[in-house]
């Protein structure tokens, strides 16, 4: 308790102001109230206890003060310890910096020093091939030259070896697996078919009738042909020859002139009539055409454009072979195969059903592959049914199974055994390309194309190639076939070398 505080418990009255005794006694005068009497115990006691609070303020002044010393001590050495550490810090941090900046430019210099090195490495290469030109007389490229043709001619047997190891093998574990999903695929896909060689032309039953169809000053057969649209042959004895590159026209020409010679009334009126009634029949037949094909083949939904369109194959032939027979074999086909190797046969059956949509589509120009995948796109048909199609016949790289399967069944059904004829000038040149091909190696003495173009025998030099020699040599004409030619089915090619010595004695 401070002095203060004692001394209003003392007279058992408020603290009294701090200040001199006058200014204490006039206070108390102006506020006239009696000055308490204080008798000299009381003095003396108040006296002691103020002597007491002294001492005990000085002994707490002194308690503050050494704790305030004793914290501040602590506080410098905290801080010194701190600056410490902090130093030593620098000090390894600028060791560790050194360390580095020492590796840096012993790394360079090593650069340095592996450059220059390889730089006098490069300069006595090149010293060494200067002097080794002079010495052999050849330059690097024909050194070069020299080293591979030894090192072809060294590894010949062992790289035919390894081919003929690769085909026995390949043919050992796949001739079999492919004979019998193929034949039977083939089974599946087999139909009646009967090679159609149209020629659109009408019988005549005199020589009365070419004049009816004539008409007076040739006026009926210049309405035929311009409502038609297409040209009348009559240079024929007895018969009446229609040509147009529309085969739908051409059938609506032939119908259209065996209703009018049947009906024998001939003139320029009944023959527009005639032909427009033909026309609507002809549209429902294709319709028909196209939606009994896409019914037998299991495919529904299409839309009428492309049903319509397909039924145009009633009336086209590609190389004698009808449209829709080729498409309904090829599908059948198709559609075993992917069940076979587990793919998609859905994306497969449309893919063969549709490939050739683009041969009937005669308003476009361009290859029907082309011509098929923007028709089709134009009918929003699924993009992996467009890439079979776009793919079917190796003008882009395959990107599915699907597309693969389809390219197979169109060899399949095109290659297969009087289904096709082919233009006699396309046939030869396909038969002088695959013997021209084969002759442009070394040591081929002659080449034989047989078979119908499915086969080439290569007749070989026995000076000039050897055993192991003839056997690379049938791979790399195979290769140079793929690469270069475009040919149905397959095409076997078989190298024959054979030595003779005779002697007459």
């Amino acid at each position: 308790m401070s002095f203060f505080n004692r001394l209003g418990s003392i007279f058992g009255g408020p603290k009294p102001e701090v200040g001199k005794p006058e200014k204490i006694v006039r206070k108390i005068k102006e506020e006239k109230k009696p000055v308490p009497r204080v008798s000299q115990e009381q003095l003396l006691q108040v006296q002691a206890q103020a002597k007491e609070i002294i001492l005990e303020a000085k002994e707490e002044a002194f308690r503050i003060r050494k704790q305030v010393d004793e914290e501040s001590v602590n506080a410098r050495q905290r801080l010194n310890q701190v600056q410490f550490q902090i130093q030593q810090q620098k000090t390894e941090f600028e060791q560790k910096n050194k360390k580095i900046d020492d590796k840096i430019r012993s790394v360079q210099s090593r650069e340095q020093n592996l450059e220059r090195k390889a730089s006098e490495i490069e300069q006595i290469k090149q010293e060494q091939l200067e002097k080794l030109e002079r010495v052999a007389s050849l330059k690097k490229e024909d050194a070069k030259k020299l080293i591979l043709d030894a090192w072809e001619r060294k590894l010949g047997a062992e790289i035919s070896i390894k081919i003929k190891e690769a085909e026995e093998e390949a043919k050992e574990t796949s001739d079999k697996k492919a004979r019998e999903i193929l034949v039977d695929a083939m089974q599946r896909g087999a139909t009646d078919y009967v090679p159609e060689y149209t020629v659109s032309s009408v019988k005549l039953t005199d020589e009365e009738m070419k004049g009816r169809v004539i008409g007076r000053e040739g006026r009926n057969i210049r309405t035929f042909e311009k409502v038609t649209g297409v040209d009348v042959d009559l240079d024929e004895e007895g018969v009446i020859r229609l040509s147009c590159f529309d085969p739908v026209r051409r059938e609506i020409a032939k119908v259209s002139l065996e209703r009018l010679m049947g009906d024998g009334r001939i003139q320029p009126s009944r023959i527009e009539e005639i032909v427009e009634k033909t026309k609507r029949d002809i549209d429902r037949i294709i319709h028909q055409s196209g939606e009994d094909l896409c019914h037998k083949l299991k495919v529904y939904n299409l839309p009428r454009e492309v049903v319509d369109t397909l039924g145009r194959f009633r009336y086209r032939f590609s190389y004698g072979q009808n449209m829709i027979a080729h498409t309904m074999e090829e599908t059948k086909i198709g559609a075993a195969l992917a069940y076979e190797v587990g793919a998609d046969a859905n994306v497969v059956r449309l893919g063969c059903l549709l490939h050739d949509i683009g041969k009937v589509i005669t308003e476009e120009e361009g290859s029907h592959v082309k011509i098929g995948v923007d028709f089709l796109k134009k009918q929003n048909i699924p993009d992996k049914v467009i890439e079979c199609v776009a793919q079917h016949h190796g003008d882009e790289e395959y990107t599915s199974v699907e597309s693969v399967l389809v390219y197979v069944a169109d060899a399949i059904s095109g290659s297969r055994p009087g289904a096709r004829y082919e233009d006699y000038e396309e046939y030869v040149a396909r038969l002088k390309k695959l013997e021209s091909i084969a002759t442009s190696f070394k040591g081929v003495e002659q080449a034989y194309a047989i078979q119908a173009g499915r086969e080439v025998r290569v007749i070989v030099s026995p000076k000039e190639r050897n055993d192991m020699q003839a056997i690379k040599l049938a791979s790399d004409i195979r290769d140079r076939i793929k690469k270069e030619m475009t040919y149905p089915g397959q095409v076997k090619v078989t190298v024959i070398r054979e030595v003779r010595q005779t002697e007459i004695a």
